[in-house]
């Protein structure tokens, strides 16, 4: 009876400090386009990643979060586009927040790289079903008496660049902080900004090494993930990467174990395991799977298309 009380608790507080809340992906390195529209078409591939992530694994009804995207290049427009989807779920009491947007990129030459400009657009669904509980649970003051639901219209901006060994993004969303209204009540989302980097230092030949940060903020609390990985004959990639969170609500401090490798030159998969620094105690387990259908040009490839990560 504690443990659902204990659940019910968490799944609203989530509910109260939605606006603060983003995605959460230890391999950020992999899902860019996620916050940044600007990163769509900054290959010349269509691009396919998908991630999955089990937060707090034992904990009952802990959170999940699916991501698909989808990018391409389109010539004719100068730069690229895109398609994210994100679907949250928290809970016996099922929070479920569903994010989708299309994305454009308009892109430019920029000394000896690329520098893109792009909107992101679309809908942000958050709904609340009570359908699995118990029938004294429905009956808890606390808990609505009936499932409801409610969206909204959400831009998204960012900027990308992107060379050979470097890649840097800024970007935010929620550019006009909109309300989801509910039976329950307004939702607003609050603006959140990000901050992406990285470099690429070549050990020798066959190994090289890819430090890089990813911050995220809504202005009042930040994160910041500290990674780097050793890449093999741009095959096999092993690395660390550090979480540090002002706000305990988000999880930190967490400590991940990154490792994946590319099966084929257009199939790549990885795996990151959290280990919860905190008295939280459940740690986490991420995948991702990534596909490339390469796009065949008459022109040379630029040196700034890094097949690797970007």
């Amino acid at each position: 009876m504690k443990r659902n009380l204990f659940l019910i608790l968490f799944v609203f507080c989530s509910l109260t400090v939605l606006p603060q809340q983003v995605p959460q992906f230890s391999q950020n390195m992999f899902n860019k386009l996620a916050n940044n529209p600007a990163f769509a078409g900054s290959r010349d591939a269509i691009s396919t990643t998908v991630l999955q992530r089990s937060q707090y694994m034992g904990f009952e009804g802990g959170p999940t979060t699916l991501n698909l995207s989808v990018d391409a290049p389109i010539s004719l427009l100068h730069g690229g586009v895109g398609l994210n989807i994100i679907q949250d779920q928290i809970g016996e009491v099922e929070l479920s927040t569903l994010d989708i947007k299309g994305s454009y990129a308009y892109t430019t030459e920029l000394g000896s790289g690329q520098l893109a400009i792009g909107l992101s657009f679309g809908i942000v669904q958050t709904g609340i079903d009570i359908t699995n509980l118990r029938i004294e649970q429905q009956n808890d003051q606390a808990v609505p008496a009936a499932s409801s639901s409610g969206s909204v219209f959400d831009l998204g901006g960012g900027l990308y660049y992107n060379s050979e060994d470097v890649y840097m993004g800024l970007s935010s969303t929620h550019l006009a902080e909109p309300t989801i209204e509910t039976d329950d009540g307004d939702i607003p989302l609050e603006r959140h900004y990000f901050l992406i980097a990285g470099y690429y230092y070549y050990l020798n030949p066959n190994l090289s090494l890819n430090p890089s940060i990813y911050l995220k903020s809504d202005g009042a609390t930040s994160q910041l993930d500290i990674n780097s990985n050793v890449i093999y004959d741009n095959k096999i990639w092993g690395g660390l990467s550090y979480r540090h969170a002002e706000n305990l609500s988000e999880g930190g401090p967490e400590l991940a174990i990154l490792t994946g490798m590319n099966i084929t030159s257009d199939l790549k998969f990885g795996i990151a395991y959290d280990i919860v620094l905190s008295s939280i105690g459940n740690n986490s387990l991420e995948f991702m799977l990534g596909y490339d259908f390469k796009i065949k040009t008459d022109k040379d490839p630029t040196r700034y298309k890094n097949p690797r990560f970007l």
